[in-house]
């Protein structure tokens, strides 16, 4: 079995854990920061917005299942690329749009998601593509956070459960657990 990674920075890295934990093909998803210029940054300093580090998803994908550019569109379509350093209510360039390819072949494919996205948008895509750098997965109780928290979350009933729900609704045929769309 093949495996390909992709990396991926969608605001609040909860939603966007929430929704390809749900995915077929992907194998596994981890929370983590990336982008930054802070060696092992806590979650508490990337709040804080100084390190430069994007919160993000690396995905681990069956390329044989999803392509990369499948996940790129689900990508596009579960969070407002057009929205500059934040998602929603979450502001700062720890909550940026952006794609860090893994090879050349990631890069081009970022670059035609974004212009087949752009005709969604009636605002400008502002998600920037950058390099692949140092990874540093986020504290435990990040990883599948909306599963095991997310029901006694307000943040979460607010912002991840609406986001799930429409998504589950959009795009069942790609679900692992079709139950999981109604």
């Amino acid at each position: 079995m093949s495996e390909q990674q992709a990396t991926l920075a969608g605001g609040c890295f909860w939603c966007t854990e929430a929704i390809f934990n749900d995915v077929i093909g992907i194998r596994s998803v981890e929370s983590g920061y990336i982008g930054g210029q802070v060696t092992n940054p806590t979650y508490r300093q990337v709040c804080g917005g100084d390190t430069g580090h994007a919160e993000a998803v690396r995905l681990t994908f069956d390329p044989e299942q999803i392509a990369y550019s499948d996940i790129l569109d689900i990508y596009f379509a579960t969070h407002d690329p057009t929205q500059l350093n934040r998602q929603g209510n979450d502001v700062g360039t720890q909550y940026r749009s952006a794609i860090f390819p893994h090879s050349a072949e990631q890069e081009e494919a970022a670059r035609a998601a974004i212009e087949r996205a752009q005709a969604d948008w009636d605002k400008r895509i502002v998600t920037t593509i950058e390099p692949l750098s140092d990874w540093y997965p986020a504290e435990d109780y990040h990883q599948d956070y909306f599963e095991r928290e997310g029901a006694s979350n307000p943040y979460c009933m607010a912002v991840v459960a609406p986001k799930l729900r429409k998504f589950r609704k959009s795009y069942a045929s790609r679900l692992k657990n079709q139950a999981a769309a109604g």
